[in-house]
């Protein structure tokens, strides 16, 4: 890929643009300094940053070390961790007694973070039905969320899912400490028994999860708040191809981690933020976005101007070229306002082109979102498209470094107004209070 948009926004500074004639004519990021960035996050040293093992420590250590180069404040912590903990929970054994037989294990799915769950006929436990005319998969939602302990008889006609649900919901699960969630148990089954016992056990573990963030102060307005983030964790060791088993994951985040960092030297540099720029690379995205959950809902949002959410940019977008596009970009006027920032260079932003995929909730600008923030994820990735993602190919070889390159230097430019406090997005409509 030609790399034109430096270039072009370079040419628009000596020319006098209005879109850029108070930034100075020098590079926003160097090609050795993503290189390095991105070759220490993605190396097989990394073991792919799994958010639950030592790996993702290292990472975060390397990050916290970047931003005290630069000479960030941190956000929460001397050393630029904000930790919050959370619990491990593996499923130990479970069986169901129904009518005085022994279920098959895929006939059934206990859902619960107890560490332990006995029932019988006289436990009094609400009883529920999914029948033959229900969606399935709506009302498997509604229970699996209810706040109730429940027995959910399933039909027949649906017991292929409850067998493949077993393989997604029967892994490890990762829950706050504040409690335990209710427990729900999907029986196939036409109707409820006087005779059944229900038992589940679990191995509960304490485990501590940590963000990596900081601060560059604004000047005169430092209670009005910008977000630069990404995610550092990826999926760690998976099943091998040949000889290699580690997911490196260099587009799946380092290519944003990187952008962030290099997005955070270059904003400390320039040193002209009126707003309080915030720079956080999240954990746990991979196993449930446990990272930026936490930040989200321990920062005031009302006094979040903007948010942007880094997510794999490594490669070149649907667009071609000089492109970048924005989940959710109907929902505020950021992306608008960014794109006048620039004005005559070949870069655009573009509308997210898989809405079926609802990318806005699904990254780690979800939870602002839903605040009523314009909290917004900034991608290339074809997902559609892209043979490895989550796999051990993911790695820098596979990686258009001039595109990484370029997405940086756009973000860079076209976040000027809402950085200097000349520009303010509207909000996104709120789902929540």
């Amino acid at each position: 890929m030609k790399h034109i948009l430096f270039v072009s926004l370079m040419s628009t500074l000596l020319l006098g643009g209005s879109a850029f004639c108070q930034l100075p004519a020098q590079a926003i990021v160097d090609r050795p300094y993503i290189d390095r960035i991105l070759n220490t996050l993605a190396s097989d040293e990394m073991k792919g940053r799994h958010a639950l093992t030592e790996d993702a420590d290292r990472a975060a250590d390397f990050i916290a070390k970047e931003f005290q180069e630069i000479g960030l404040t941190p956000y929460a912590e001397n050393n630029y961790r904000q930790t919050f903990y959370m619990q491990q929970v593996r499923k130990k054994n479970s069986s169901i007694i129904w009518e005085g037989h022994v279920l098959e294990e895929n006939s059934f799915l206990i859902l619960g973070d107890e560490a332990q769950t006995h029932w019988n006929s006289s436990s009094n436990i609400p009883v529920h039905t999914i029948t033959k005319k229900d969606d399935f998969a709506s009302s498997f939602r509604m229970f699996a969320q209810s706040s109730e302990n429940a027995i959910i008889l399933v039909d027949p006609s649906f017991s292929s899912f409850i067998a493949r649900f077993n393989k997604i919901y029967n892994r490890e699960n990762i829950v706050s400490t504040t409690g335990t969630s209710a427990t729900k148990v999907f029986v196939v089954a036409d109707k409820i028994t006087k005779d059944f016992e229900i038992i589940n056990n679990n191995n509960i573990k304490p485990i501590s999860l940590s963000n990596v963030a900081a601060v560059i102060p604004g000047k005169s307005k430092p209670n009005e708040y910008v977000i630069f983030s990404a995610h550092y964790d990826h999926i760690g060791i998976i099943k091998s191809e040949g000889t290699d088993s580690i997911a490196n994951g260099a587009d799946d985040d380092a290519s944003g981690t990187t952008a962030m960092i290099s997005l955070a030297k270059y904003y400390k540099n320039l040193n002209n933020n009126e707003r309080t720029l915030i720079f956080v690379a999240f954990t746990a995205e991979e196993i449930g976005m446990f990272g930026s959950k936490y930040f989200s809902n321990n920062i005031n949002a009302d006094s979040v101007v903007a948010m942007i959410n880094i997510e794999m940019i490594g490669k070149d977008a649907k667009f071609g070229p000089n492109s970048l596009y924005i989940t959710g970009y109907d929902r505020s006027n950021l992306g608008s306002l960014m794109q006048q920032n620039l004005a005559g260079s070949s870069f655009k932003f573009y509308p997210d082109p898989y809405p079926q995929q609802n990318l806005f909730y699904r990254s780690d600008n979800a939870v602002l979102a839903a605040l009523g923030v314009p909290a917004h994820t900034f991608s290339t990735s074809q997902i559609d498209k892209d043979k490895f993602y989550h796999t051990v190919k993911d790695d820098v070889t596979t990686l258009d470094i001039d595109n990484i390159k370029a997405s940086i230097e756009a973000i860079a430019i076209g976040a000027t107004g809402i950085i200097n406090g000349s520009q303010t997005p509207s909000r996104v409509e709120k789902l929540k209070d």
